[in-house]
């Protein structure tokens, strides 16, 4: 389990930015104190967040995205009861 998220994370596995094993745990975002799922990469002391615009692509066919500043919350999403459960004997 990780302590603390790092400053800056991204989806994309060709940024240098990119943590498979951390974005496997699930990581949440509160952009201006409003959860966001659609953000594809954020800085936290820069504080912006990039978010994808619907399913709209670059001409290599990544999301199209927009920069958005303000303050950047990171946490780690909570495991859902049914995934914490034990396995059955």
């Amino acid at each position: 389990m990780v302590s603390a998220l790092p400053d800056r994370l991204s989806n994309d596995p060709s940024s240098p930015f990119y943590d498979e094993a951390l974005l496997a745990q699930g990581v949440g975002i509160r952009f201006k104190g409003v959860e966001k799922t659609n953000v594809e990469e954020y800085c936290v002391s820069e504080g912006w967040v990039r978010v994808s615009l619907g399913k709209t692509l670059d001409r290599r066919g990544r999301p199209l995205t927009m920069k958005l500043n303000g303050a950047v919350e990171p946490y780690l999403r909570s495991i859902s009861p049914l995934d914490a459960a034990p396995p059955p004997d």
